[in-house]
């Protein structure tokens, strides 16, 4: 299976037919085209579009679920609009995807490898042809109107938001790492803040699915600390995906005064192992 491209996105218009009107798909410009996006340029009446948003994120969701089930061991499972009350993750804001264990739809923290937030839209414009009943492609984002994926600001934030909520609701998510995937770049503004949340621990990576969003031209491939990643192939997928699920990984946080992180430090050292030195500072880092 490859990585997004034009043909993922040509896919979604032609499933999407026979569940939704070409005016749910496309904007109708003054001339008459139906189009993905508003071109740069056009200062014509425009409308919005509603019903479209949870049509592409059923099919980006359902496509990267079937992308991860073919990267990932077999003993593992990946799990879409999954629950895991434990970390604060309910009915009313579930889990986009889940690598566990088990293939439940109710998990238990321990049973999660891997927690993903889908932010991936349309990246390309298109144009439908109601004569010939088909699309085609007329241009890559910087030629429409369109914010695609992490292009648009909101998205991001939103999902920082909930990821954030997932970390902080519970100590049982600090072995659990949590990723957001999308398919475009990561705006300039947003370079230096994910690398922040990725040292911090907070999210362990935004992650591009897409080698080629530009039809001429190059893309950033990562940011200096590796907050950002564009993967250019599955095989490069896979590896960081078996790094999430083989590293013991353990989130800490919290505000102390210089004299009872040195307690805690010289309490912990009194262990034996470097690895129950660590546990042992976690642990006290929980209680403080």
């Amino acid at each position: 299976m490859k990585l997004w491209n034009k043909s993922q996105e040509k896919l979604f218009f032609v499933n999407s037919k026979n569940s939704a009107s070409p005016e749910q798909l496309f904007y109708r410009t003054d001339d008459g085209r139906y189009l993905a996006y508003w071109p740069k340029r056009y200062r014509g009446r425009k409308s919005t579009l509603q019903a479209r948003n949870s049509l592409i994120g059923d099919f980006t969701e359902n496509w990267v679920s079937e992308l991860f089930r073919g990267l990932i061991d077999d003993d593992l499972c990946v799990v879409r609009q999954a629950r895991i009350p434990s970390v604060g993750i309910t009915s009313s804001s579930p889990a986009d995807i889940v690598v566990a264990t088990d293939d439940k739809k109710i998990l238990k923290a321990s049973q999660v490898k891997l927690i993903c937030e889908v932010k991936m839209s349309l990246v390309w414009n298109w144009q439908y042809d109601p004569s010939l009943g088909n699309v085609r492609e007329v241009g890559d984002y910087r030629t429409h109107q369109g914010k695609p994926s992490f292009t648009r600001s909101d998205s991001i934030l939103k999902a920082i938001g909930k990821c954030i909520d997932i970390r902080v609701s519970n100590f049982e998510s600090a072995k659990i790492p949590i990723v957001v995937v999308g398919n475009a770049p990561l705006s300039n503004g947003f370079s230096k803040k994910a690398d922040y949340l990725k040292h911090s621990g907070l999210i362990q990576g935004f992650w591009s699915l897409n080698p080629f969003p530009l039809n001429h031209g190059n893309t950033r491939k990562t940011t200096p600390k590796g907050g950002f990643i564009r993967f250019d192939n599955t095989s490069e997928l896979k590896i960081h995906l078996g790094r999430m699920f083989d590293r013991d990984l353990n989130f800490f946080s919290g505000m102390e005064s210089p004299k009872n992180l040195g307690r805690m430090i010289e309490m912990a050292n009194a262990e034996k192992t470097h690895e129950n030195k660590g546990l042992k500072f976690l642990n006290l880092l929980k209680r403080s």
